[in-house]
């Protein structure tokens, strides 16, 4: 980042980011693999190792499907590795039970009072997931940050899919914002990547999602424990 730069948006990927992957979405994924396996345990077990989870352990691998993918793509996953559902019929169902999700999900943090601080420091804020839209704007609804987010993007929102810079130019687009006063913060390299391909100012790694150190430190040009971190940073990112 160019020392006469200064970054005034901050754009968050949710699931990882904003919310706790394990406490969060490894329910959920085993309740995909259930309907993907139309109720077959041994089937379900199988789609789960094809997608990137180890029906055992939970244990997530950085960057799969699982980890990274759009609903579209893990209903294309789920079909490749066995599942005998239409995928149309298969996305329509992953994306009601995302949504539903939301209900469920365990925050990072209390994410009212962090967006809060952010908003009044004058930063615009954003989101953008690989989720879709209505299951975002229901998550930041029911965590009370809809007020503070100038920007909600998902995969169904027309701009793309990570690591495809859509969802960042559509942030700036939204905001007036330059890529390069843009900060990305996400828990795996589909966001880290987005933000490169979109020449953003700053690309930030948490470790609440699917991603280590050693696979997020290559593309992060910060890599914190979750996203308060990103606040002892404001110093240096204050808008001017």
């Amino acid at each position: 980042m160019s020392a006469d730069v200064k970054i005034r948006g901050i754009l968050f990927d949710k699931d990882g980011t904003l919310l706790d992957y394990d406490e969060s979405w490894l329910p959920v994924n085993r309740e995909l693999a259930r309907i993907a396996a139309e109720g077959d345990a041994d089937l379900a077990d199988r789609l789960l190792a094809a997608c990137g989870m180890d029906p055992a352990t939970g244990h997530i691998v950085p960057d799969s499907l699982l980890a990274a993918g759009n609903t579209r793509q893990i209903a294309e996953g789920l079909v490749a590795a066995g599942s005998r559902v239409d995928v149309v019929e298969l996305t329509i169902k992953l994306d009601t039970l995302f949504s539903n999700a939301s209900e469920f999900s365990v925050p990072v943090t209390d994410l009212a009072a962090f967006f809060g601080r952010l908003h009044r420091r004058g930063f615009k804020l954003g989101i953008a997931s690989s989720d879709n839209e209505r299951s975002i704007r229901r998550t930041a609804e029911r965590f009370g940050i809809s007020g503070y987010v100038d920007y909600i993007a998902g995969y169904d929102s027309g701009f793309g899919s990570k690591p495809e810079p859509g969802m960042v130019l559509g942030f700036c687009a939204a905001t007036g914002l330059a890529p390069e006063e843009v900060a990305m913060v996400g828990d795996n390299n589909h966001d880290l990547h987005m933000g490169r391909n979109a020449r953003t100012g700053l690309t930030i790694a948490v470790l609440t999602g699917t991603g280590s150190r050693e696979s997020l430190s290559g593309a992060a040009d910060h890599v914190f424990d979750d996203i308060t971190e990103i606040e002892a940073l404001l110093p240096d990112l204050q808008p001017a």
